[in-house]
């Protein structure tokens, strides 16, 4: 058995503080789909039950990111809560081992780039990845194992799955050092996938780019007469 490492330094240190200029907002809901009691928040809450929210059952994030527990005090299981709505819990987590959202936080981001290095062993020993600027929905694809027993965020913020294709409990990774699984809070040294968080600030649409659909052509002012359609053939595959 390894021995339990203490938590980084930058879990104590600027642990509720965006990046330079980033503001933050969240809403919480009582019941799912937006409805019920609701709680505004632009700054870390330790237990949102004191805001008179016995329960939480959806979140819209406007400006973030965020990231919540399953208990008070900013412990237990995390979720990453980026931009976007959250109409139930399923939409936030899909470990299926957590209903409930009792703390959160804003999460920092203060880099356009992402570098993150991770390690077979405790203390950044053993088979090294380095991952630049990529997500990766599954490390085994990628040519490395499945056990992370240390990690470095060298730049950016990061969330590793314990599953392939981002998936299972979710862990988050600001720029630091985490000598030990322990530091993110993890039951085992398992992560599977890992991909970069993005926030208002650095990316301007957030998480996900869609594409804008192009305008779609106006009707041609005096089209002409389409031919006649070709007459049925027997048997056309």
């Amino acid at each position: 058995m390894s021995e339990q490492q203490s938590a980084p330094e930058q879990l104590a240190a600027g642990k509720s503080q965006g990046g330079a200029g980033a503001t933050y907002k969240v809403l919480l809901f009582e019941f799912e789909n937006f409805q019920g009691i609701k709680a505004e928040f632009t700054a870390e809450c330790k237990d949102v039950t004191e805001k008179g929210m016995e329960k939480v059952g959806s979140v819209i994030v406007e400006s973030g990111p965020w990231v919540g527990y399953d208990r008070h005090d900013l412990t237990g299981e995390q979720f990453i809560l980026e931009k976007g709505e959250y109409p139930r819990w399923d939409t936030w987590t899909n470990s299926q081992s957590s209903y409930s959202l009792l703390s959160l936080r804003p999460l920092k981001v203060d880099s356009a780039d992402h570098k993150l290095h991770l390690y077979e062993n405790p203390g950044f020993a053993g088979r090294k990845m380095e991952i630049v600027d990529d997500d990766v929905p599954s490390l085994w694809g990628h040519g490395f194992q499945d056990r992370v027993a240390s990690v470095k965020a060298l730049n950016g913020t990061w969330v590793g799955y314990m599953y392939p294709g981002y998936r299972g409990r979710q862990f988050i990774f600001e720029q630091g050092e985490f000598k030990h699984w322990n530091d993110w809070e993890a039951p085992e040294p398992l992560i599977q996938s890992v991909r970069r968080v993005r926030d208002m600030q650095w990316h301007k649409r957030g998480c996900f780019i869609s594409p804008d659909p192009s305008p779609a052509p106006g009707p041609d002012p005096d089209p002409a007469p389409a031919p006649p359609a070709p007459p049925a053939t027997a048997g056309a595959s």
